[in-house]
């Protein structure tokens, strides 16, 4: 019997450390896979999977991504939740891009309590209805609010350097979802504020969702005759949008762009000369950051292309983040890891360090500033902030040919 336990005791240490943990990390993550930020988002997150998994894993167990689009719609997003918690048995869910597909995640976010690593949703009303007790909701895109504040000062201090550019008219053409209208309530509040800058502006129908005219957008913008023309809406929106511009004649000192991805190869377009844009990465930034050129180097290696959205290197992000705080917690148990992500200090390939802290209503808010960013012989060029940047703006946009 003695010698019956011992080879039994002999077999149980055998038995390799990753079956005995239970095995995979289940990473759970949703994304828009039609859109360009979802799909290379996903993509990114693989790749740091990978490597990761290459490295030996974590606490001995290897990760796995199970992706599930959201088709940039509320109701598939709320369905990839629950299928991703009660059938997949997911360890943690990151993910998401549109605020409009998040506002109908929440229910099922809250319902199960999961740890959420979430790197879209800029919309001030999903903070809203989060509430203040969500503390396993850790949000690393920059609010609505975060980002106007930063175009806000990024626009004084380019203003003050270069004297040349002057604004004083700025006029927002956002597409109809809660990302653009939530863009439009933070602009008017920002840079409306004080009479310090005239604001108008009108909405169009993303092409992502089934639009593509905006002539009579244009036609009001024309008309106001802006310094500074914005847009806020989609990939799909950038190429025919500018060439309704240029068919209209409608050249604005500054044109800029603010999508949360810009299409695969935009910069090989002419159009896209000194068109200005708001972003958290570029390529660029691989010339200031030992970090970003790992990414940009690895994704180029697997996938044979370029990242074309910051949500490239957010999505890598979150998925390194998740891992060092189970890695510092020694469990994937929820609170343990709330309060590791909790001391989180990340040098990501954002070119900034990310840590958690409370925004307006939430608990645990990453990045809180965007960059200013300009295309320029084929790239994107950080112009501001000053510390990071790669070129000195063009101004103005030059009149179309």
């Amino acid at each position: 019997m003695k010698k019956a336990l011992a080879i039994v005791a002999i077999v149980a240490l055998a038995v390799p450390v990753f079956a005995q943990s239970g095995g995979t990390i289940k990473i759970g993550g949703t994304w828009p896979l039609g859109d360009i930020t979802g799909k290379q988002g996903s993509m990114a997150a693989q790749q740091a999977v990978d490597e990761i998994n290459a490295a030996g894993g974590i606490l001995g167990r290897q990760l796995e991504l199970i992706v599930v689009d959201d088709e940039l719609k509320a109701d598939k997003g709320a369905a990839a939740v629950e299928k991703l918690v009660t059938v997949d048995k997911v360890d943690v869910l990151m993910g998401g891009m549109a605020s409009g597909v998040a506002l109908g995640q929440i229910p099922a976010m809250k319902k199960y309590g999961k740890i959420v690593l979430a790197t879209g949703a800029a919309s001030y009303k999903v903070e809203e209805a989060l509430g203040s007790d969500a503390n396993w909701y850790f949000h690393l895109h920059p609010w609505d609010y975060n980002q106007g504040a930063s175009y806000a000062q990024g626009w004084d201090e380019i203003q003050q350097k270069y004297s040349a550019v002057k604004i004083k008219k700025i006029f927002l053409a956002y597409e109809e979802g809660a990302f653009g209208k939530a863009s439009w309530d933070a602009t008017k509040t920002l840079f409306g504020a004080g009479g310090r800058y005239v604001v108008d502006g009108a909405s169009f129908k993303s092409a992502a969702l089934g639009g593509g005219d905006y002539g009579s957008m244009l036609e009001v913008a024309k008309e106001f005759k802006p310094d500074l023309f914005l847009w806020a809406g989609y990939d799909a929106d950038a190429l025919p949008m500018l060439e309704q511009a240029k068919a209209m004649r409608f050249t604005p000192k500054i044109y800029l762009g603010a999508p949360p991805g810009w299409p695969v190869g935009f910069g090989t377009s002419k159009l896209s000369e000194n068109v200005m844009l708001y972003g958290m990465w570029a390529p660029s930034i691989n010339e200031v950051s030992a970090t970003s050129k790992k990414f940009y180097d690895g994704f180029v290696k697997k996938y044979k292309t370029e990242p074309a959205t910051y949500f490239a290197p957010l999505s890598y992000s979150a998925v390194y983040i998740y891992a060092d705080a189970v890695k510092l917690a020694g469990t994937t148990e929820t609170q343990a890891v709330i309060k590791a992500l909790e001391a989180t200090k990340y040098a990501s390939p954002l070119g900034q360090t990310i840590s958690f802290t409370a925004s307006n209503i939430i608990k645990h808010q990453g990045i809180k500033n965007q960059k200013i960013l300009q295309w320029q012989n084929g790239r994107m060029e950080v112009i501001w902030p000053f510390e990071s940047m790669t070129a000195k703006p063009v101004y103005p946009f030059p009149k179309w040919k």
